[in-house]
């Protein structure tokens, strides 16, 4: 009996408490308490650039239902925008880039990602949300662009050449 308990409890710590990013929205989508959330996400390297990441929350009632208690769906959205001026610190600048922010969606194998590239070709900055799993990836992401192109950009370091 003690060990369904502490499992009860375990299911009810909310796996999205790990992340950098500031919940600035959040609403039942069911009747089973499933939630979607919306985190504001700043990049740690960029000023002036927000990123808002939607992501689903699984309730209680639906732990219940369906067994799977310490796990969200891989399921996100991102949209990125100017929010100020840009400055622009040391970033990577090669085509993996770099990851910006990361939380739980299990209680050990999943994980929550976004990731900054720089496209030189464009001027533009290149954010996207997937998830990160040990054993398979996920091929659900989504993408959002922040043009820099004709906007006024202070780069740390001298801004990167285009890509011949």
């Amino acid at each position: 009996m003690k060990h369904i308990t502490a499992c009860l409890l375990l299911a009810l710590i909310p796996l999205t408490a790990c992340g950098n990013g500031k919940e600035v929205g959040e609403f039942k989508n069911d009747w089973l308490g499933n939630e979607i959330k919306i985190k504001q996400l700043q990049d740690p390297k960029i000023e002036g650039v927000v990123c808002h990441l939607s992501y689903f929350d699984r309730g209680v009632w639906d732990r219940i239902g369906k067994g799977n208690w310490f796990e969200n769906p891989s399921n996100s959205s991102i949209s990125c925008l100017q929010s100020g001026p840009i400055r622009i610190g040391r970033i990577d600048l090669d085509k993996s880039g770099e990851e910006v922010f990361d939380q739980n969606q299990s209680l050990i194998f999943k994980q929550l990602a976004v990731r900054r590239i720089y496209d030189a070709d464009t001027d533009s900055l290149m954010y996207v949300s997937y998830s990160r799993k040990i054993v398979d990836g996920s091929a659900k992401m989504s993408l959002s662009t922040v043009p820099l192109y004709g906007q006024d950009v202070i780069w740390q370091n001298r801004k990167p050449a285009a890509r011949e």
